[in-house]
């Protein structure tokens, strides 16, 4: 039987013999490099910021229907991240809200008592605080450069495992996540690295190592969407509450909803949205009441931002400064016109009420 010449004048069996020859180095040559600069990526920014990532146990005061049962205080785990060495780290709020007791265990093996600083449930952020110098940091790095696809590692001690390491990509930014307090946070990093019960506090980093959130949430039932509160966000939050122990927020004193405009509304006053907000309710002696504001007005701007819906208005009001003129468009019957409010310090107990 004759031999099939290939178009080169080699024999078919020959290049056959060559393509055995070469193309298992060949492909190995391809994935190894690849392989081994993912690995190293992840490894290293472990090796930085792993001794700096604490795992959280606390013990919170049971309800009063449990110890009547006998159960005096139920436990919770968490992680935190270490961002100053005389014992400052972050956590998530609803981690250490409310506890008595926190123990925070290092990666060398320490066991320290702890004791919340600050807690900020409208960002879901706390700062803790061990009575111990010298202890190894993690770096807030710059979250406002992410991309999308970019590698990401989530260190944290999920369901009680410590020192646990799960790696993805960001999926998404820009997300907005609500809070317990029902208040949005802005700007939340998605990610598909995997987040379980006491990843929560836990830092996420960039393949350098630097911490570009602290993590939040996951969805439950869905399959790797996890959140996290970008470093920016965690920054300006953590240093408010080491200086005075709260978060400063703008408050203008009223009660409002979400409605649909008229479409002829709309167009006869250039109204960028379908919907604005309608004032259901003026507290006396608050910035709202002072600036003249009315229960139906209906707020179709708020600052330079337009206002479609009440978290619109939150939103907008998170980002002012206490005190300074906050200028409010509102239509009242026919009529836009402007009221300029000096908003005030959100109190804890106004936080239980409207904006």
């Amino acid at each position: 039987m004759n031999d099939t010449v290939s178009g080169n004048g080699m024999k078919l069996e020959e290049v056959l013999s060559e393509i055995d020859a070469q193309g298992a180095p060949a492909e190995a040559a391809v994935e190894g490099p690849a392989f081994d600069a993912y690995s190293k990526a992840v490894i290293g920014a472990v090796e930085r910021v792993g001794p700096a990532v604490v795992s959280l146990g606390t013990a919170h005061p049971a309800p009063e229907r449990l110890q009547r049962r006998g159960v005096s205080e139920l436990h919770g785990a968490g992680s935190g991240v270490i961002i100053t060495p005389d014992g400052y780290a972050l956590t998530n709020s609803h981690v250490v809200r409310a506890a008595h007791k926190i123990e925070a265990r290092l990666p060398d093996g320490r066991a320290l008592p702890a004791e919340v600083v600050g807690d900020d449930p409208y960002t879901d952020l706390a700062v803790i605080r061990m009575p111990e110098g010298g202890l190894p940091v993690a770096g807030l790095g710059d979250s406002s450069g992410l991309r999308v696809g970019q590698l990401v590692i989530a260190i944290g001690n999920p369901l009680g495992f410590q020192a646990t390491v799960t790696a993805g990509v960001i999926s998404a930014l820009g997300r907005t996540l609500r809070a317990e307090t029902g208040r949005l946070i802005e700007n939340v990093i998605q990610t598909d690295a995997a987040l379980n019960p006491g990843n929560s506090g836990g830092p996420l980093t960039d393949s350098r190592g630097a911490v570009i959130g602290i993590n939040t949430a996951v969805i439950m039932g869905s399959q790797g969407i996890c959140f996290a509160i970008p470093a920016s966000t965690a920054q300006w939050v953590a240093s408010q509450l080491i200086r005075t122990g709260r978060v400063r927020r703008a408050y203008l004193g009223l009660a409002a909803r979400t409605i649909a405009l008229d479409r002829r509304i709309v167009v006869r006053h250039r109204i960028g949205a379908p919907t604005a907000v309608r004032i259901t309710e003026v507290h006396e002696g608050t910035p709202a009441s002072t600036a003249g504001l009315r229960t139906g007005d209906v707020i179709i701007m708020a600052g330079e931002r337009p206002v479609g819906s009440l978290d619109d208005l939150l939103l907008a009001l998170g980002h002012h400064a206490i005190g300074e003129r906050f200028a409010v468009r509102v239509l009242r019957g026919a009529e836009s016109r402007a009221v300029d409010t000096y908003p005030t310090e959100l109190s804890d107990a106004e936080a239980r009420r409207a904006s």
